[in-house]
Formats: structure tokens, C-alpha cells, sequence
């Protein structure tokens, strides 16, 4: 599904542990690090969406985290011209998404990736609150700052209710 605008709905799904750490997935077969992502079906939800990629990509049920917060709006990024499927149609330019932040209520033994049959991280690490704008591909580092600028209240609120 593409926008009229070419702009592919998605969420992003940022898991925070109780240490204040994020989760950071290395993707299959590529020296990319990055949050779990994925598209928005017709018939879902944004937060329906972000459940089932949390299942598919990272192993992890609703009943396994807390959502602290997702943003309030679309955020997007582009996709450098030599990424855009020309011979596609409709054209997708980029991806449109929400942010969701979940607190791990789990342990995180629970985070599995290999449930899907075809997985999209073969690694992941907890790293600092910022760290992510600098390591992801260049292209998503602004939607990550805004995602994680927005988002930071409900995990320093996060943290007084703990």
C-alpha cells in the first residue's frame, strides 16, 4: 500500500529494557543496524502493526512489553534515488511512519529471532538512547531524531513509575 504522496505506511517499534537501554537489531546478511520496522496492512492498525512486526521480527508478544508512547504524527524519510523501484507501480519514494515505544516487561530471554521463517536480524545489542542516530543508515538518521526526540518524555516518565 502507497500513499498518494508515494509514501509507503510503517511503523517503527523502539524497545526500551529496564536498564534504560534500546534494542538495536543487526540486519540479516548486511552491516546495518537498525529498529525493528515493518508495513502497515489494509485492515491494521498502526498499533496492530507494530504487535505483529514485534512478533515477527524480534520474537516478542503484546503481553511482553508496555507501549509507553508512539508519536503523534507520520514521520518521514526518503529513499536515496538509486533504492526507489522505478519500473513499480505506484512508486514508492519513501516510508510514512509511527513510532511506537514499548517498555520490555519480559526477560529478555523472550526476544527470539528466529520465529518468522524469513528473519530480519541475525543479532541485537542494548545500546544508549541516542546511539541509533548515528549508526543507521544515513537516510533514516532524521526520522530517527525525531522519533526518539518526541518520544523521550514517556521514558523518563517511564522511569518515576518503575
Amino acid at each position: 500500500m502507497i500513499d498518494s504522496n508515494g509514501y509507503r505506511p510503517n511503523v517503527g517499534i523502539i524497545i526500551v529494557n529496564k536498564h534504560g537501554k534500546l534494542f538495536w537489531g543487526k540486519r540479516i546478511q548486511q552491516d546495518a543496524w537498525q529498529f525493528p520496522q515493518g508495513g502497515i496492512r489494509d485492515y491494521e492498525t498502526p498499533q496492530q502493526a507494530a504487535f505483529r512486526e514485534l512478533k515477527e521480527e524480534v520474537g516478542l508478544n503484546p503481553s511482553d512489553v508496555r507501549v509507553l508512547a508512539k508519536t503523534q504524527d507520520w514521520l518521514h524519510y526518503d529513499l536515496p534515488r538509486h533504492l526507489i523501484r522505478q519500473n513499480s507501480h505506484p512508486v514508492c519514494i519513501g516510508q510514512k511512519q509511527i513510532w511506537f515505544l514499548l517498555g520490555l516487561e519480559a526477560e529478555e530471554t523472550a526476544i527470539d529471532l528466529s520465529v518468522h521463517p524469513s528473519p530480519e536480524f541475525e543479532d541485537w545489542v542494548w545500546v544508549d538512547y541516542w546511539l541509533p542516530v548515528q549508526q543507521v543508515v544515513s537516510f533514516k538518521q532524521s526520522v530517527y531524531q525525531q522519533a526518539l526526540s518526541e518520544l523521550e518524555p514517556a521514558l523518563n516518565a517511564f522511569w518515576i513509575t518503575r
